[in-house]
């Protein structure tokens, strides 16, 4: 989709050779700090900004060819606050070229997923945030794009307007849509059952299936002694170490912790160091 991705802005190396393909079904989490390249990679594919080099390709086509079949849910609310839920979803439906049923249809099964029904006549701003986000992506969904950009959709988001989104996401992704999804809430990803690409400083620099990445992170073994004595392990080998910590442990053992690497442990590793 994107090949050796390029931008600069003044001083600033925005990207830098940023590469990254997404398949049809597959849900991709990219991660990365604030300046990693992830909003502006976004704005390149959804065609908000043209790159100083490189290549995209959506389905064989150019971004400008295949705008209709891109959903974009950017980071910040983009919504008109005087327009309903309803003035929104039939708007960008219309743009992507839905007519009469197939808008309806396509309206009411969005409100409901999204848990936007009782709310398709209010002004976006008199919606609460989680409302407003729950709107955002119902905008970039309504027309069922091939592909979708969705840039911290829960950011500031409550705990009914998270489960919503990941529900809708996986929906998409199991009918065929190709979903890169950034957010710096990492068991989001885990629930997604996500594939991971991590970006830094304009590049990725680690791609691949969670069990791939985290295969050769270290762990951690806790065992607590009597007397609340905590003795805490970095391991590759849990299984061993917690045997070899009971061997010769001098008190009872009250407490037994073991905790396998997870995508923090990642995304740490990955803040300080390069790929291999």
């Amino acid at each position: 989709m994107a090949t050796d991705l390029v931008k600069r802005y003044g001083t600033i190396q925005a990207l830098d050779g940023f590469s990254l393909n997404v398949a049809p079904g597959e849900i991709v989490g990219l991660l990365g700090h604030n300046g990693a390249g992830k909003t502006t990679f976004v704005e390149i594919v959804s065609h908000l900004v043209r790159p100083d080099g490189g290549q995209v390709t959506i389905d064989g086509r150019s971004p400008a060819a295949a705008r209709g079949e891109v959903g974009v849910a950017p980071q910040h609310i983009a919504l008109y606050p005087s327009a309903t839920v309803r003035e929104h979803l039939e708007l960008y439906g219309r743009l992507a070229g839905l007519r009469r049923a197939a808008l309806r249809a396509a309206i009411e099964d969005l409100s409901a997923v999204l848990r936007l029904t009782g709310l398709m006549d209010r002004r976006a701003g008199k919606l609460s945030g989680g409302q407003q986000r729950r709107t955002q992506a119902a905008s970039a969904l309504v027309h069922r794009p091939g592909l979708l950009l969705l840039d911290e959709p829960t950011a500031g988001a409550d705990l009914e307007t998270r489960q919503a989104m990941l529900d809708v996401v996986k929906q998409r992704a199991g009918e065929g849509a190709a979903v890169v999804y950034t957010t710096h809430y990492l068991p989001e990803l885990t629930e997604l059952q996500a594939t991971i690409a991590v970006a830094r400083e304009g590049r990725i620099i680690a791609r691949g299936a969670c069990d791939e990445l985290l295969r050769d992170l270290p762990g951690e073994v806790r065992v607590t002694l009597d007397g609340q004595e905590e003795i805490a392990v970095s391991t590759r080998e849990p299984a061993a170490t917690l045997i070899d910590l009971l061997g010769r442990a001098d008190r009872p053992v009250t407490g037994v912790d073991v905790r396998n690497p997870s995508l923090d442990d990642l995304y740490r590793s990955l803040a300080v160091h390069d790929a291999p």
